[in-house]
């Protein structure tokens, strides 16, 4: 039986009036499981008005009382974790494993938002001149958005809404309609833990959902992840309309793999890092660096015997190391660039194109795949393939594989292994990347630190939790007092200072 969604506007679900749909998958099987209805601009600018209106109340209670309801929220979350990591590994194909961690990675991000009421402190001078005070408030903006991908449909949204809620906004959210049924079960429990309806709106759509919310004055700020050219261009046209943006696109992480490092632990640490979610993670390692010949030729060997007894299987396949990709056009997109990989002169140790499942011929998989002898020109490199499919791009020595994820047009994230210290420190200060990890695959910052890349990979001066998002949640007011008790000065055309003579 198909299930039909809706959008849940001002407290409660609402059905799609705009006469457009898209069909959201079980990339298992490979069959329809629910149509979500595509909202038009009217419906986009209800939800907003619902937002609106109630972000006044919202935004007027004490930050503590606001942190109370993202408390009880988490409660409910701890309750329903096993139903929500089902759900969502039933529409994106994750493992139910992985599904848990989508949902507690975002976990993370609203416990530390629940400490809002002090990063909403503001500052305070007295006496900052005769008889004058000067402090400063952070205030909400008011309605806020956040436009959200496929990949993390637990983690991302609730990254976007812990923070902006708790600082006072309300909130409108545009998860992607591939996978939209998380993020919907994430406003029912909110509305549960006690927020007031209408602060947190879910609005289920395509382009004209996008366009409705960066062309809308009352929406103040608008926060993206997704591919490259869509980051650029939300962020370019949210700013042309007045909004605040941080914007996350496309990624090509590398590892930087040096002649000391265990390659055992090195080769596990790719295997897990490259292929887990079907490589469908911004933070995805696709790029191995190894320095020198016989680094890469030995790593090279692990990484092919690993490949080989690597398992694909349903999402719901607890012996499986990962699932199926999102839909069959992602397939069919990922299996192009191994064609051209392999048209380019790249070394194909291992194919994943055909892959099939027993019992699950028409679901969306792809094996692993593994390139050697990647050079920096060839397409397979420079762009993002968001699949299973790593690379060995080799270097002859430190610099040149120090150059490789410093050079590139995207500065997500990049890893170096080593057991020497002087490397690393050298590495983590010159490389430009906004992310580093050392001797660690997946260099996510834990909750209370901030998230983004550079160049091409993040667009905007703020990032996604830690301190940063209540920096791009609220305004600062500053407020310069002072109480005359009778001194008459008469009038001063000279601008104020704080000199005393």
């Amino acid at each position: 039986m198909v299930r039909e969604l809706t959008h849940f506007i001002g407290g409660r679900h609402v059905a799609g009036t705009s006469d457009r749909f898209s069909d959201v998958f079980d990339p298992s099987t490979g069959a329809v499981q629910a149509r979500v209805p595509l909202a038009s601009t009217a419906e986009v600018q209800d939800a907003i008005a619902n937002a609106e209106a109630a972000q006044l109340e919202w935004g007027a209670w004490n930050p503590q009382r606001r942190a109370r309801v993202l408390l009880r929220f988490l409660d409910l979350i701890a309750r329903d974790t096993d139903e929500l990591a089902r759900l969502l590994s039933s529409e994106h194909g994750k493992t139910i494993p992985d599904a848990k961690g989508d949902i507690q990675r975002g976990v993370e991000v609203v416990e530390f938002a629940a400490g809002g009421p002090h990063l909403l402190k503001g500052e305070y001078t007295t006496g900052a001149g005769t008889g004058i005070d000067v402090y400063s408030m952070r205030q909400p903006l008011g309605v806020v958005s956040g436009i959200t991908p496929f990949n993390f449909p637990a983690m991302i949204p609730m990254w976007k809404i812990g923070p902006a809620l708790a600082a006072g906004n309300a909130f409108v959210l545009k998860p992607s309609e591939r996978d939209p049924s998380v993020p919907l079960r994430i406003a029912e429990l909110f509305l549960e833990a006690g927020l007031p309806a209408g602060v947190l709106n879910v609005v289920n759509g395509d382009k004209e959902a996008v366009d409705a919310i960066l062309h809308d004055d009352r929406v103040a700020a608008v926060g993206f992840v997704g591919s490259t050219p869509i980051a650029q261009h939300i962020y370019e046209t949210a700013a042309a309309n007045g909004k605040r943006a941080q914007c996350f696109g496309g990624a090509k992480n590398h590892m930087i793999v040096m002649p000391d490092a265990d390659l055992d632990q090195v080769a596990d640490a790719l295997i897990g890092a490259g292929y887990g979610s079907a490589g469908e993670r911004c933070m995805a390692i696709s790029v191995a660096v190894p320095v020198g010949e016989e680094t890469g030729d030995a790593l090279a060997a692990k990484l092919a015997e690993r490949v080989a007894s690597l398992k694909v299987g349903a999402a719901t396949d607890e012996t499986a190391d990962y699932g199926p990709l999102v839909t069959r056009a992602a397939v069919d997109r990922v299996s192009d660039y191994i064609r051209i990989g392999v048209e380019e002169g790249a070394e194909l140790l291992a194919d994943g194109r055909g892959h099939t499942v027993e019992g699950y011929e028409n679901g969306f998989y792809l094996g692993p795949t593994l390139f050697d002898h990647v050079t920096a020109e060839m397409t397979i490199y420079r762009e993002e393939i968001f699949g299973p499919v790593l690379i060995i791009a080799r270097a002859r020595d430190y610099e040149e594989a120090l150059a490789l994820p410093s050079r590139h047009e995207f500065g997500n994230g990049v890893s170096i292994f080593t057991r020497d210290g002087d490397t690393a420190r050298d590495f983590t200060a010159r490389v430009n990347v906004g992310m580093v990890g050392v001797n660690v695959p997946i260099p996510v910052p834990i909750a209370y630190h901030t998230f983004g890349g550079w160049k091409k990979s993040g667009f905007g001066d703020l990032n996604q939790h830690g301190p940063d998002a209540f920096r791009f949640y609220t305004k600062t007011k500053t407020v310069t007092s002072r109480w005359p008790s009778g001194i008459k000065e008469g009038a001063s055309f000279v601008i104020p200072t704080m000199h005393e003579s």
